[in-house]
């Protein structure tokens, strides 16, 4: 009993509370109060925002199902918990010596102390479902901007951890990784609240005359997607409506509808994902509201036109809009 305690007691004392950034961590970031850091490790990583989407690993992956349908961004399977609210990502450098295992007990060891319930946990192909049992396909979904394809090949082990609290349920999910010498820790954690609603003012049809017979183009901020996806959701509703009704009081009005993102993710992904979703935006004005499919036109510009910086939320915000140009 004596030996197991010390055990313990050795993995409590490696991970070291939320404190001021290091002086080898990137500039601006710092630990996440609930999580911790384990010691003498370094941010690599870091981004937070007030108010933002993750999905989470639950259950083991299928990899290989996605790769069949040429869809490998997809989260929608029930083995992914969406969470939403102020959402925290940070990836650290392991001091070399240590190990991934020793890295996830030292976690899972603090986030119990803090309150943690774990909701899951699994090591190597445990986490993988299907065909494909590769360990680095854990890291391509669970930390895909690590840019090393080979940083979770020897070992990769996964946790997510759920604290129910007044203000709204925090999980934490850590994904530790391990190639030859090299170790990495992905933490992301999800502070869930609700979206500060009333944010966004529809536009009445007589503004985007207005605008577009003003010489400009119109920037849509009411038609709001799901996370990583071109699937409209209900409360674009109104603003679809006001376009239709533009474009049925304006019968000779042909518009190219442009989608734009902020800068997370890829460039090629980006491009692509505001493509399918100015499609969507097409397809539903037709198919919904009558709109004759001649008089409209779709293309994704990316990330590639921001109107404001990419360094804030409010930035980034601003730059994920759906843009109305008359032709």
């Amino acid at each position: 009993m004596n030996s197991l305690r010390s055990i313990l007691l050795t993995i409590a004392i490696s991970l070291v509370p939320a404190s001021a950034a290091f002086a080898d961590d990137i500039e601006g970031s710092k630990d996440h109060p609930l999580v911790g850091r384990y010691k003498e490790a370094s941010i690599v990583f870091y981004k937070a925002s007030d108010f933002d989407e993750a999905a989470l690993l639950q259950a083991p992956h299928d990899y290989g199902a996605l790769l069949d349908k040429n869809d490998t961004k997809d989260r929608s399977g029930p083995e992914w918990l969406k969470a939403e609210g102020k959402t925290t990502w940070i990836r650290y450098e392991i001091p070399k010596g240590r190990s991934s295992l020793e890295v996830i007990r030292n976690y899972e060891t603090a986030l119990k102390s803090g309150g943690f319930k774990v909701v899951f946990a699994c090591a190597d192909k445990a986490c993988l479902a299907g065909k494909l049992q590769d360990n680095y396909l854990i890291g391509e979904q669970l930390d895909p901007g690590n840019g090393i394809s080979t940083a979770y090949a020897d070992h990769a082990r996964h946790l997510l951890g759920k604290l129910d609290r007044p203000e709204g349920t925090v999980y934490a999910s850590i994904v530790a990784g391990e190639d030859k010498d090299n170790v990495v820790a992905f933490v992301t954690v999800v502070e869930t609240k609700p979206m500060r609603g009333d944010q966004i003012a529809v536009i009445k049809a007589e503004e985007m005359q207005s605008t577009i017979e003003g010489g400009q183009s119109v920037n849509i901020y009411g038609i709001q997607f799901d996370f990583d996806k071109d699937t409209l959701r209900p409360e674009s509703k109104p603003t679809l409506e006001q376009i239709a009704k533009l474009l049925s009081a304006k019968p000779g009005l042909r518009i190219d509808i442009v989608g734009h993102t902020d800068n997370k993710g890829t460039e090629a992904y980006n491009l692509e994902l505001s493509g399918r979703r100015a499609a969507r935006v097409v397809t539903e004005l037709t198919t919904a509201y009558g709109i004759d499919p001649a008089r409209l036109t779709s293309h994704g510009a990316g990330m590639s036109r921001p109107i404001a910086s990419n360094d804030t939320d409010d930035g980034r915000a601003k730059n994920r809009r759906v843009e109305l140009v008359a032709k």
